[in-house]
């Protein structure tokens, strides 16, 4: 089972992570894709600036993939599980 991400933050957090458990450095991963070690660096850091391109380069690199579904599509709609931010 994968993990929930509700913003960009916790996005590249969770990918930083699961780069580190995999034991890749920053530059290994960045070889791997054709894209610039810093630029591995700045997704980690700042990820609100990444380009959709290099997010999907770096899931290829960890050999990762997303799903998209609706949310709480197995709960009902409360309040309280309201999606928080606005687009």
């Amino acid at each position: 089972m994968g993990t929930k991400i509700t913003d960009a933050k916790q996005l590249s957090v969770e990918l930083r992570n699961i780069r580190r458990s995999k034991k890749l450095s920053q530059t290994q991963i960045s070889k791997n894709v054709g894209i610039r070690q810093d630029t591995v660096s700045k997704f980690e850091q700042s990820p609100e600036s990444t380009k959709l391109e290099t997010f999907f380069k770096l899931l290829s690199a960890l050999e990762l993939e997303i799903e998209v579904k609706p949310r709480n599509a197995n709960s009902s709609h409360t309040a309280d599980s309201a999606w928080s931010e606005e687009w």
